[in-house]
């Protein structure tokens, strides 16, 4: 493996580029025309335009892709994390044409990530599973028998894709119906798959995922967990390692099981086990994103582990770094700075940086595409840049982040600074470690700087 094709933009272009670098693969870049002045279009070897701004017609077109590694000579493709990253028809084109996918197998791909099969793959596992419907719900009616059997409320869910879409809560029969058909339409016009499955709702919920990595023969690695629970409308906006809510008995009882489900599956690469805990410190598998997550940095500063660099190296045959539960020290935290303004309910704020000015100093790392006149464009992710701080304790990292954040300069457009300013100085639910995954509604009274 000589050159790798990083189909993708933004920060994890960037990111997947430097670590192309630091093991001496050469890296080929894609852009739209929207993005022909990003910064990993600069970093990279070569650069290729695969398309207009639409990434259905640029990010999104495979043949574009796939035609930008073949005529640059690349070996090899890294997907980074959204777009085309857990497509299998994509990774079977790959495989046509000779091309190294840096992830997961199709295989893998169809049965975790399709959520209704994953449930059977992990309940075969021994992952324990949020009570709900065995599989794909065949209609309404079946929905209401499942959900009268485990109880209200409960989750309507896309069987495909994630990021909240073709999701409803139902607090009580009479919502059902109109609930199940707009999931139904909401799932069909995001993923063109339109299948629901059913959950209970988990009460004082925790969002927490373990990051896992497999060698694709049974060998397996647990990261660390990460707490994911600051989120708006199933978006995350920050996340930390370790969670400061779990045990250390459930701990143990989260890595072992997330073990045993990478093994059995024969997973390869990169993955994250996500969960539901409950305020009882239970825990269920809620879902599985085979790739790469945005929020890997945090694993990352707490182990000492490259996670992109181990994908790569894993893809060019060497074996796992470790196998079993990889040892951490301190706590780290992320904080997604997007183009967003809170005090509006998260309008999008596209536009440029008339200033950008990112903290430095230790403990402080800074993930990002940006740059001062960069434009932040309306068509993607609103994603500006991530803000990783890291110290002995939970305590201390939130001191270092209060630091960082005040030295944060951006100017030309709104973002998500204000926001965590305030939680990180003064919130005390958030200060304390014990908010959930409603945290954001509950807090809204007491943070100046959001209005939901």
């Amino acid at each position: 493996m000589k050159r790798v094709l990083v189909a993708n933009r933004g920060e994890i272009a960037v990111r997947v580029i430097r670590a192309c670098h630091e093991l001496g693969l050469e890296a080929v870049a894609v852009y739209s025309t929207a993005d022909r002045e990003g910064s990993w279009v600069r970093l990279a070897d070569r650069s290729v335009c695969i398309g207009p701004p639409s990434a259905r017609d640029s990010y999104l077109n495979q043949s574009n892709v796939i035609g930008a590694a073949e005529t640059t000579g690349c070996d090899a493709l890294h997907p980074g994390y959204g777009f085309l990253s857990e497509s299998p028809s994509f990774v079977r084109s790959c495989e046509d044409n000779d091309l190294i996918f840096i992830g997961p197998t199709p295989e893998s791909m169809e049965v975790l990530g399709d959520k209704s099969l994953a449930k059977g793959a992990m309940r075969a596992a021994g992952m324990p599973l949020v009570p709900g419907s065995e599989g794909r719900l065949a209609s309404v009616d079946e929905a209401r028998r499942v959900a009268g059997d485990v109880g209200y409320p409960v989750l309507l869910k896309a069987a495909s894709g994630g990021g909240g879409r073709g999701m409803r809560p139902v607090g009580d029969p009479s919502e059902l119906e109109a609930a199940y058909a707009t999931a139904t339409a909401e799932a069909e016009a995001a993923f063109g798959d339109g299948g629901l499955y059913l959950e209970k709702i988990v009460v004082d919920a925790h969002h927490v995922e373990v990051q896992v990595v497999g060698d694709g023969e049974g060998g397996a690695l647990v990261v660390g967990e990460r707490e994911c629970s600051v989120q708006r409308r199933h978006q995350k906006l920050l996340e930390e390692s370790p969670s400061p809510f779990i045990s250390e008995e459930t701990r143990r009882a989260l890595y072992a099981a997330a073990l045993g489900a990478v093994r059995a599956t024969r997973y390869r690469n990169a993955g994250t086990i996500e969960c539901l805990l409950g305020g009882d410190q239970s825990f269920y598998f809620m879902e599985m994103n085979t790739r790469l997550q945005v929020e890997h940095p945090v694993s990352e500063e707490v182990s000492g582990i490259d996670l992109v660099r181990t994908q790569l190296r894993l893809a060019m045959g060497e074996p796992l770094p470790a196998q079993g539960i990889a040892p951490t020290h301190g706590h780290a935290i992320e904080f997604r700075i997007n183009a967003e303004d809170p005090s509006r309910a998260f309008l999008p704020s596209p536009g440029p940086l008339r200033r950008f000015r990112p903290p430095l100093g230790r403990g402080v790392r800074v993930d990002t595409h940006a740059y001062e006149g960069y434009t932040v464009p309306p068509t993607y992710d609103s994603l500006v840049a991530k803000l990783i701080v890291s110290d002995d304790t939970r305590s201390l990292a939130l001191g270092r982040a209060a630091q960082a954040l005040a030295e944060f300069e951006v100017e030309g457009v709104s973002t998500t600074l204000p926001l965590f300013r305030e939680m990180v100085e003064s919130e005390p639910t958030f200060r304390a470690g014990v908010y959930t995954t409603a945290y954001l509604e509950e807090a809204a009274g007491r943070l100046s700087s959001l209005s939901l």
